[in-house]
């Protein structure tokens, strides 16, 4: 699937006249990497999908999306590719193909970790289930507690993150729609 994104970033930048360089410079990102990226050599880290999200705009759902879709497609453990924080606090394991219309990943949090430094927004809507610890979503003023076995969903247009404040590692199933990073 890597290569599915960085093929799918080369041409959302050339669709929108933007060199390496210039899409380096809007996102801080290395010319290097964007590249190695876009040549399915590196993974991009949930920082740097964000990071193109914020140059590409609602556009930036398009990296997920596939040429020809799937008519079935059977996730296997080890065999599936993965969106990590640079620190690695989080991991996403991604279900699904890209399909354009969701993304579902299953999320690892460990213990004191947040999904990202500040909370942040997107437009979709998010669905979170809980497979096992307790999951605190900071979810625009309200803190919320998601337990082993629950769900919630919410629109993704107030600001949010995820966080593990037990001693214990969290899993949990994220349904995204559309797929943003």
């Amino acid at each position: 699937m890597v290569s599915e994104i960085g093929k799918n970033l080369r041409d959302l930048r050339a669709e929108q006249g933007l060199s390496l360089r210039q899409l380096s410079a809007e996102t801080g990102l290395s010319p290097t990497l964007l590249s190695q990226v876009e040549r399915g050599i590196a993974e991009p880290s949930l920082k740097t999908l964000r990071a193109l999200s914020s140059v590409l705009g609602e556009a930036s759902s398009s990296l997920f999306a596939v040429e020809n879709p799937v008519l079935l497609h059977i996730s296997r453990p080890g065999e599936r590719s993965r969106i990590s924080t640079p620190v690695g606090s989080i991991q996403y394991e991604r279900l699904t193909p890209g399909n354009g219309n969701f993304e579902v990943l299953r999320g690892t949090l460990a213990p004191g970790a947040w999904s990202s430094e500040t909370a942040w927004s997107h437009q979709a809507v998010e669905c979170v289930f809980v497979d096992s610890g307790t999951l605190v979503i900071e979810l625009a003023t309200k803190t919320i507690e998601v337990q082993t076995g629950e769900s919630v969903t919410f629109a993704s247009q107030q600001a949010h993150r995820y966080g593990n404040n037990s001693s214990e590692t969290v899993t949990f199933v994220l349904t995204v729609s559309p797929p943003t990073p």
